[in-house]
């Protein structure tokens, strides 16, 4: 497991047992625990989690804004990531789209396209219905979480076994050089490596505030990804990572 991974794995379990022993780190992923310090401290330094004596604690900024202010957030960098976005597919695609503020973008920008969406976001599936509307919608059933308007769970992931695509179009919380696309939340994390699974390529659209953070929850490596839409150019250290993996990445205008 690289040293990204494991602190990726690392968050995964604060967040599951609130607080962790150094030694308890160390045996459980078969490394030192000065390996763990390290880890820690970087950890602590992203503001992920919350060093203490003997080991961490529970992750107290590890997340996200709450999802109507990510609505709002950078409006006009989302607008224009789904406005390039849209270009990308061809009347008669079948498109699986996660939940996030840049998707329920892109679907305004697809709701008079000829295609077939598989969402289990409902504000995605809302976005798309409307006077004149071409797209035809599947929306996956499961368990409903309103705070974002998304389906989640065991049914969810079921449902989305039974569908295949052209193309998976994902949002993510964070995206590193070595930890690749990852999330704050698992469960969004597990949907959107479902849809990954069942589509022949796939699209991440994630505006640059997203460019070096790391989540608890990796939903690929960046090899797993054919293509990136954002609003700004990484930085030479990510654009390298990029360019290595094989991903081709869109800047907006």
């Amino acid at each position: 497991m690289i040293p990204e991974q494991r602190r990726g794995a690392i968050l995964e379990l604060a967040r599951q047992q609130s607080e962790l022993k150094v030694e308890d780190i160390a045996s459980h992923f078969g490394v030192s625990r000065e390996t763990v310090r390290r880890d820690l401290a970087q950890l602590d330094a992203r503001g992920l989690l919350r060093r203490v004596h003997g080991g961490a604690q529970k992750p107290q900024t590890a997340s996200e804004a709450p999802f109507r202010e990510r609505l709002m957030d950078n409006a006009d960098a989302k607008e224009r990531i789904a406005r390039t976005t849209a270009r990308l597919f061809q009347d008669d695609d079948t498109l699986m789209i996660d939940t996030g503020s840049t998707t329920q973008a892109l679907a305004r920008e697809l709701a008079q396209r000829r295609l077939m969406i598989i969402t289990n976001s409902v504000g995605v599936a809302q976005n798309l219905y409307g006077p004149g509307s071409l797209a035809r919608v599947h929306l996956v059933g499961g368990e409903y979480r309103g705070e974002t308007g998304e389906v989640l769970g065991s049914v969810a992931l079921d449902q989305i076994r039974q569908y295949r695509a052209d193309h998976a179009i994902l949002t993510v919380g964070a995206i590193d050089a070595t930890g690749g696309f990852m999330d704050f939340d698992v469960e969004e994390a597990m949907v959107a490596r479902a849809m990954i699974r069942q589509s022949e390529q796939v699209t991440v659209i994630a505006d640059h505030t997203k460019f070096g953070r790391v989540a608890m929850a990796q939903v690929c490596a960046l090899e797993g990804v054919a293509r990136l839409v954002t609003d700004r150019a990484p930085d030479p250290v990510m654009a390298e990572a990029l360019r290595l993996a094989g991903v081709e990445v869109h800047v907006a205008e």
